[in-house]
């Protein structure tokens, strides 16, 4: 087994570990440990990092390239990891720039997550919608075309902005695992943080088939971007159910990588018919 593998295999037992512990002994799920999708969402957890991942950085590579092109850096700087941002906002304590990027990426990935509930770029998007039932591991379930166009529009801004890029990237880990953690089986809403940070209830609601949760609860870290644009969503005494969406979709990897394909293929030829 090769090293890469091995370590996706330790990381899923973990993982499993862990939220076996937060949803079912400090929360109150029941049901079956397998639940239904579970095989779907264990494959996208060995594709993603050996397909997606190496997709992903390409969204980091046009940036890069026009930083190289103004003359701002050079590639050597991007090899050695010597490049460290430019003009006033890189001058700034790295303390400092982490809390704007924190603060900036979760805008702009609130207004990406917008955008793929919209016209064709929904299909893409229903892919993590698909699951109906949400759990922890429900979160890996993305499409590679979502997971890229995620990554560039939140990181190329920053980039040329003047962000310290190992900065930015750093922040990747956490936007990961908390999102992993907002899929999670439980009802917790954080009392009177729920308006501060995000939380499961606040993210479930946005999974919810229920009508009233439609395009709601955009943002990933701070909800308080969805109070600001009139998408938040969150009912107190109520707790979201009845997830996944409206419409048939595959509910095995293969299919649901090539149906937004399909499904745009198909609009395209209803198009040069008319």
């Amino acid at each position: 087994m090769s090293t890469s593998l091995q370590n996706t295999l330790i990381g899923l037992i973990l993982l499993s570990v862990l939220f076996l512990i937060i949803e079912r002994v400090l929360g109150s799920a029941k049901g079956p440990l397998l639940r239904r999708g579970w095989f779907t969402d264990v494959t996208y957890f060995f594709f993603t990092p050996f397909f997606t991942r190496v997709l992903s950085k390409m969204g980091l590579v046009l940036p890069a390239a026009l930083l190289v092109w103004c003359g701002v850096a050079s590639v050597e700087d991007f090899r050695s990891q010597s490049y460290a941002g430019f003009g006033p906002i890189a001058r700034q304590p790295l303390w400092l720039q982490g809390i704007q990027i924190y603060l900036l990426a979760d805008l702009l990935a609130y207004w990406s997550h917008r955008l793929f509930h919209r016209g064709r770029w929904w299909p893409f998007h229903a892919v993590h919608h698909s699951s109906e039932d949400l759990d922890w591991l429900s979160s890996i379930r993305v499409h590679p075309v979502n997971d890229l166009v995620n990554k560039f529009i939140q990181v190329t801004p920053l980039l040329l902005l003047g962000f310290n890029p190992w900065v930015t990237l750093s922040t990747a880990p956490l936007f990961t695992l908390y999102a992993i953690f907002l899929h999670a089986r439980v009802n917790w809403d954080f009392g009177p943080l729920r308006y501060v940070i995000a939380t499961p209830v606040f993210h479930r609601w946005h999974h919810s088939r229920q009508r009233e949760a439609w395009d709601k609860n955009f943002a990933g870290l701070f909800p308080f971007w969805d109070l600001v644009f009139g998408t938040f969503y969150m009912p107190r005494g109520k707790v979201p159910e009845d997830f996944g969406i409206t419409e048939p979709f595959p509910q095995h990897l293969p299919g649901q990588l090539w149906e937004p394909v399909r499904r745009l293929m198909v609009k395209k030829k209803a198009v040069e018919m008319k």
